[in-house]
């Protein structure tokens, strides 16, 4: 039988039973008593996985006791058999003939002992090595994935039938080790190549570099597994939650091999083996178990009693793909109703915060990773990274800071920028599914075909801008065109690249409302329509805005409120993640009356009541008339209901206007006396001030002049964008004449 043919058999046999995979190799050497001799001198003893070189009889004795034993897998004796690891006993050099010939020996007794009723399998054992990157450091990203490639190839090559990355404790060596299998697949053109992944919780709750069980699925849910599970670090009393967790989460197949339980002060495991197979028994009564065995401790003995257990129970049925969204970090968070909408951090932005970029140019990391930390402290659920900018190397600053960065947060990351290298640096770093912010139809579909590879290799969810090609209108406006871009994504991204639609997150883009710009008036309105319609017509997706953009151009403390107005109609609209300052957002509850009011006015557009409006206003009968749906408005009547909520509004909070702090009102500003006049109601001077606003050529209660467009490639989050673009597809990016926040701030 040839290795594709075994490879099928394995998933009918995964559905007609409990598969029992072997017990511990290392218990079992140690039992044999062996010499220095046995291992090929003094300097390697110790070294079991030289045995397979030196007395493979004996490994291979080992492997039919448990076959013997009733198990329908076992594991290649290769636990260690990195060249990472070899090296200690500098054998870095034999690493391929020591996989090769372990996974030879293992196949050679399991063909040896199976039979057409009772198939037998072999597992290529590949352990975390010794280096835990997140905890211990010592070793690239890169080298992992190059040492877990070449013992992948020889464990194939020599005959496995899984590959078997267990006792994991650290998600980004796992990470590492199936972005090698999946080279390995590539290369060989193969569809699949059967793994399994088999995490380490340690008695504390987390595996050793920090993440549950929940974190661990999160982080690797999208990978073509047969199956994850748990095992090592402890007996199964202590597996009991873990295990339940990754029953409910995974739509893979459920592994479970224990040690004999905890070892005791003399380094002795106590379970007997009607102890561990009637633990074991609880969770294949559950329904949790497709795969169970054992690890440190367990013997043969230990295994006929798992086998005989597990052959009177059923297997654990398998569970359809969820289309719940999760992200994660060392922790998860769901993106679901209950929570929406999840809070993203915008504060660790080059681009959006003058702080942060100065704490990068200055290099100094423990800093600038302390934004990040104060933001989750402050309520983000997730955290944006952008270090992308033109006056610094971001693939020099990436490694320096995400170093500090995984150290000090736990919530998930957005990794925030256009280039696919440093995109893909970002990820190393991150033990769980990130968020890869940004991509978009704007040159066709060349950022997808570059940027879908990365994501689906690392897991990462993909944050979709609508925008598009379109010489004329390239980010989209309207509530129509914007689902419009959004379904032409969708349908792209989920039949020709394999993004699950729960991996979509679509931002319908966030205009400002208050720079008295023709272009922009109705854009909230048509931004939170179209949440409704993209979550109509693609239940699965997620959303996100960027919400600070919608209030750039009016004073501080307007912002804030014009922004928590605006995320609180969103989030009713359907809303699901926001990318904002958490710590400047005002309680909806909280906010006001008359303060709502003027938001939501300005948000909406709607017309102001008669009253509301001086006899004298030039534009009273314009807007008294006007429609309340914005886009029956006429130009005119838009631009002057615009203009009218924005003085109130502006009025209202700024200082000099709301009381005149001593001075009389022919001594204010200008824009001040108008605002003053619109908000208290007065008539007097309006009409003489109105008319000597115009005179000076520029937009009336609009607050500060905008110098031109700087047209370039441009960046999503920071720059408020023009609805028209440049003609090219391209992005605008603004800037106020005289100072002022930044359009994220």
């Amino acid at each position: 039988m040839d290795q594709r043919e075994r490879i099928g058999l394995l998933f009918e046999q995964l559905k007609k039973k409990i598969l029992v995979i072997d017990g511990a190799m290392g218990t079992m050497i140690q039992e044999r008593d062996l010499g220095p001799e046995d291992f090929g001198g003094a300097a390697l003893e110790g070294c079991n996985e030289n045995l397979v070189i030196t007395r493979p009889d004996v490994v291979e004795d080992i492997h039919q006791a448990y076959l013997r034993a009733g198990a329908d897998i076992v594991e290649t004796n290769t636990f260690g058999a990195t060249p990472l690891v070899l090296a200690e006993y500098n054998l870095e050099k034999i690493a391929y003939e020591v996989n090769y010939e372990a996974a030879r020996i293992a196949r050679k007794a399991a063909d040896a002992l199976s039979t057409a009723g009772h198939p037998r399998f072999v597992a290529g054992s590949m352990g975390p090595t010794t280096k835990a990157i997140t905890v211990t450091g010592g070793v690239t990203f890169e080298e992992l994935k190059q040492n877990f490639y070449e013992q992948a190839k020889a464990l194939w090559e020599g005959g496995a039938d899984i590959l078997l990355l267990e006792t994991c404790q650290d998600t980004r060596n796992v990470k590492a080790g199936l972005l090698a299998i999946g080279r390995l697949k590539k290369e060989l053109g193969l569809d699949r190549i059967p793994v399994m992944v088999s995490g380490t919780i340690e008695p504390m709750g987390t595996m050793l570099a920090g993440q549950n069980a929940e974190s661990l699925w999160v982080s690797i849910s999208n990978q073509d597994l047969i199956s994850v599970g748990l095992n090592c670090a402890t007996g199964p009393e202590f597996m009991t939650d873990h295990l339940r967790t990754l029953h409910e989460h995974a739509h893979t197949c459920i592994s479970c091999y224990p040690n004999a339980g905890l070892p005791n002060e003399d380094g002795l495991y106590l379970e007997t083996p009607e102890s561990l197979a009637r633990q074991l028994a609880r969770f294949a009564d559950n329904g949790w178990l497709n795969i169970v065995g054992g690890c440190c401790g367990t013997t043969p003995a230990h295994i006929q009693a798992i086998a005989e257990m597990a052959a009177t129970r059923k297997p654990r049925e398998a569970k359809p793909k969820s289309h719940r969204a999760f992200f994660s970090g060392i922790e998860a968070v769901e993106a679901e109703d209950s929570n929406r909408p999840l809070i993203v951090g915008e504060r660790t932005n080059v681009v959006g915060s003058r702080a942060f970029k100065r704490l990068i140019a200055d290099e100094k990391w423990d800093e600038a990773t302390e934004i990040a930390r104060k933001q989750v402290r402050g309520g983000a659920h997730i955290i944006d990274v952008c270090l992308q900018s033109s006056e610094r190397d971001e693939e020099q600053d990436v490694p320096p800071f995400y170093e500090q960065l995984i150290r000090k947060v736990k919530a998930p990351i957005m990794v925030d920028t256009t280039d696919p290298v440093a995109m893909e640096l970002a990820l190393t770093y991150c033990q769980g599914k990130s968020i890869i912010n940004s991509v978009n139809r704007e040159d066709g579909e060349e950022k997808f075909e570059r940027v879908c590879p990365i994501a689906n290799a690392y897991g990462a969810a993909m944050l979709v801008g609508t925008i598009d090609e379109d010489p004329v209108q390239a980010q989209a406006f309207t509530r129509e065109r914007k689902l419009a871009v959004a379904q032409r994504s969708y349908d792209l991204l989920t039949t020709k690249y394999g993004i699950e639609p729960e991996e979509i997150v679509f931002d319908p883009l966030v205009f400002p409302c208050a720079t008295g710009d023709e272009n922009y008036i109705g854009g909230a309105v048509e931004t939170i329509e179209s949440l409704k319609m993209i979550k109509q017509a693609m239940p699965f997706v997620k959303t996100v805005l960027g919400v600070s953009n919608i209030s750039f151009g009016l004073p501080p403390a307007a912002r804030e409120v014009v922004n928590s107005v605006f995320l609180y109609y969103c989030t009713k609209a359907g809303l699901d993640l926001a990318i904002v300052n958490a710590e400047k957002l005002e309680r909806f509850a909280s906010i006001p009356e008359l303060e709502r009011h003027l938001a939501e006015w300005l948000l909406f557009n709607t017309p102001p009541t008669p009253d509301a409006i001086p006899v004298e206003h030039p534009e009273r009968a314009l807007m008294v008339d006007a429609p309340r749906d914005w886009r029956e408005q006429s130009l005119k009547q838009r631009v002057a209901i615009n203009q009218f909520h924005i003085a109130a509004i502006t009025a209202h909070f700024r200082e000099a206007t709301s009381r005149t702090g001593g001075k009389k009102l022919s001594e204010l500003p200008l824009d001040d006396r108008i605002a003053n006049y619109v908000i208290e109601g007065s008539k007097e001077g309006l009409i003489a001030d109105l008319e000597a606003k115009r005179a000076e050529g520029s937009t009336p209660l609009g607050g500060r002049q905008l110098s031109g467009a700087v047209h370039g490639e441009g960046r999503r989050r920071g720059a408020w964008p023009h609805p028209a673009g440049d003609g090219e597809g391209r992005r605008s990016r603004y800037w106020q004449e005289s100072g002022g926040d930044h359009p994220v701030q």
